[in-house]
């Protein structure tokens, strides 16, 4: 994780504190890197900014992410038992990271929330939904993102990418069946949210990526954002 300095105004709707900014995808669809790129450009236009992961984010939920991507593929989860893992974690990042942030009026940039869980867990392992929208309920304390950008990867094109820098992890390591289904999670969240949910073709550079993430964020929170990166 990683803060910098600064202060925001109120949000466009004046309702006090941060705003919640989180990016879905598949393997390889360059969260990470897209989540480092817009929390500089936050940064650059003055605003505070944290940015986080999941599953991660405060130190008893990094515990429980070497406990999910640990595991070999040899002994898999019973997908309710990893359901409830990542909810766990979840609940540690929301009160030790989350909630504080916002509360202090940082704006928080997440690689991951429930939607992956929805995703992975629902959609790619058959988790009922029921019980992930009842964890949800139980633990989440009704948070929910103001804006929520999926970066949408043909799972063929990411995992290409996760094999060129080697070490893949057991989400990684999935049937290519299960990714295909993971894809179609994440765009159909997209698509029953729009109001939340901007879906972003991420197979373009990343320049181009970055450039269509701060024009979202411009056009629905209303902040216009720069690349912070020289030209």
């Amino acid at each position: 994780m990683s803060a910098a300095p600064g202060r925001a105004g109120p949000p466009p709707d004046g309702r006090p504190g941060g705003r919640f900014i989180t990016l879905e995808g598949g393997e390889g669809a360059g969260k990470s890197t897209q989540a480092l790129r817009l929390a500089g450009s936050l940064a650059a236009a003055g605003l505070p900014v944290l940015r986080t992961r999941e599953p991660g984010g405060a130190p008893g939920a990094e515990a429980l992410r070497a406990v999910l991507l640990g595991r070999g593929p040899s002994e898999p989860w019973d997908p309710v038992t990893e359901a409830l893992l990542h909810f766990a974690a979840r609940r540690e990042h929301l009160a030790h990271t989350l909630r504080p942030a916002l509360a202090a009026g940082i704006w928080v940039v997440c690689d991951r929330f429930l939607d992956s869980t929805v995703a992975y867990q629902c959609f790619g392992q058959g988790v009922p939904r029921a019980l992930v929208d009842g964890l949800a309920a139980l633990t989440l304390d009704g948070l929910r993102p103001d804006l929520t950008l999926v970066l949408d990867l043909p799972p063929a094109i990411g995992l290409g990418r996760v094999a060129t820098r080697g070490g893949a992890d057991r989400y990684e390591r999935m049937p290519d069946a299960t990714h295909e289904r993971i894809r179609a999670g994440f765009r159909a969240i997209a698509a029953a949210e729009p109001e939340r949910c901007e879906l972003v073709e991420a197979a373009r550079p990343p320049d181009v990526v970055a450039a269509s993430l701060r024009e979202a964020v411009g056009r629905r929170l209303g902040v216009p954002l720069v690349d912070p990166l020289p030209a």
